[in-house]
């Protein structure tokens, strides 16, 4: 059977990382038609609340809830995968096997370690993706060299000053109802679980208020934000808006 191509491929180094960083672009990015899709690096077991057959729930529903086309989850170590061959060549076989045009990764800097390890080791996955010397197989067949066409950083806990935002007006509810399916994560009063810097109800609350911020500044209500590696271009004035 063939592969699905992708047209974008959201990654994450935890499950929610995608949800929080672009839940909104990916739904209205779908909305338009785009087939878009989900790999989680480590199944967050390291986790302050719950377990990792609970995210694995969480993950499900989410992905649901935004409609994507795929979702895996490459199983790597929380909070102790690096940025070696080994780990990449895990990355080059999903980038060659949905070859996505446009990759969607971690912050390029951020506040948990996987986040900034997590954004090198797939930037530089989508580099060697595309160097057909390097071979790869996948359920026994030999696989072509992909590079994805760009890459883009979300943004997380830091507010790193973004190189562009995209307006997601009209799809920010869709993001906060797959943020919240992760139950376990978030803001829940009757919790007796400890408490983490994301458990708060301030944190659950500045993901929308970020959006709306960064949606301010562009004269609209919503928008989210993101690094490139490589300078932002438009074909004519009128792109931009």
């Amino acid at each position: 059977m063939k592969n699905i191509k992708l047209d974008i491929l959201a990654i994450g180094a935890h499950p929610d990382d995608v949800e929080l960083g672009c839940g909104a672009t990916i739904a209205k990015e779908v909305s338009l038609g785009k087939k878009v899709g989900i790999l989680d690096l480590t199944r967050g077991e390291l986790g302050t609340r719950g377990s990792a057959e609970i995210r694995d729930t969480e993950a499900s529903n989410a992905a649901k809830i935004l409609k994507v086309t795929i979702r895996e989850n490459l199983a790597f170590a929380d909070g102790f995968f690096t940025n070696d061959k080994e780990h990449q060549l895990e990355v080059i076989k999903i980038l060659r096997k949905y070859q996505p045009e446009i990759v969607l990764c971690n912050a390029v800097d951020d506040r948990h370690i996987d986040h900034g390890k997590g954004s090198k080791l797939v930037s530089d996955a989508c580099f060697l993706s595309g160097l057909r010397k390097i071979e790869t197989e996948l359920d026994g067949e030999e696989q072509e060299a992909w590079r994805p066409k760009i890459v883009y950083h979300y943004i997380q806990w830091k507010n790193l000053e973004p190189d562009f935002v995209v307006d997601v007006t009209g799809f920010i509810d869709v993001k906060m109802d797959a943020v919240k399916a992760y139950t376990s994560q978030f803001y829940d009063p009757k919790s007796n679980e400890p408490i983490s810097p994301i458990t708060s109800k301030n944190f659950i609350d500045s993901i929308k208020y970020r959006a709306q911020d960064l949606g301010r500044l562009i004269g609209t209500d919503f928008a989210e934000g993101f690094n490139v590696e490589r300078y932002v271009a438009v074909k004519k004035l009128d792109d931009l808006i």
